[in-house]
């Protein structure tokens, strides 16, 4: 089965940048070598859909809205459950990454597996730093996310 983890976010947007840090350390890991392959991505509706094209299992990872816990981890199944609109406001664009998981839904272009891996964030702003919080769960996802590559390389 290939897999494609593809991170999502923005490096200058503080806890915006998860999606795109968790890929960055799954390389720095060596998760290539059991046949995953990583993407980094704005979260552009389009590209998103694209960037999972010929992918059997794809994980899609991005930091979420504040609801008072930074760095909880989310995980959604994008066949059985929608993705609730207030979760991903963060994007700079209109149409992100919930947008393009639903359109893709509506035109049956989901890959045959597919999870969002959501890190519940707590600062947005420009210039700002990641928090702890976050940069543990960072870390948390992929170790976990490798871990799957890993058991997903021994089928």
């Amino acid at each position: 089965m290939t897999l494609r983890i593809i991170g999502c976010g923005n490096v200058d947007r503080g806890d915006d940048a998860a999606g795109v840090l968790v890929a960055r350390r799954l390389l720095a890991l060596g998760v290539e070598s059991f046949g995953a392959e990583t993407s980094e991505q704005s979260g552009e509706s389009f590209s998103l859909m694209d960037c999972w094209i010929g992918f059997e299992h794809v994980i899609l990872v991005d930091a979420i809205a504040p609801n008072g816990t930074p760095g909880v981890v989310e995980v959604w199944n994008a066949h059985t459950a929608e993705l609730r609109e207030d979760l991903f406001p963060c994007s700079t664009h209109a149409f992100g990454l919930r947008e393009a998981v639903e359109l893709a839904r509506t035109m049956n272009r989901l890959p045959q597996l597919l999870q969002i891996y959501g890190i519940e964030g707590k600062q947005f702003s420009f210039n700002t730093p990641l928090s702890p919080e976050v940069e543990h769960a960072v870390e948390s996802v992929a170790q976990q996310l490798l871990e799957l590559a890993r058991t997903m390389a021994r089928r």
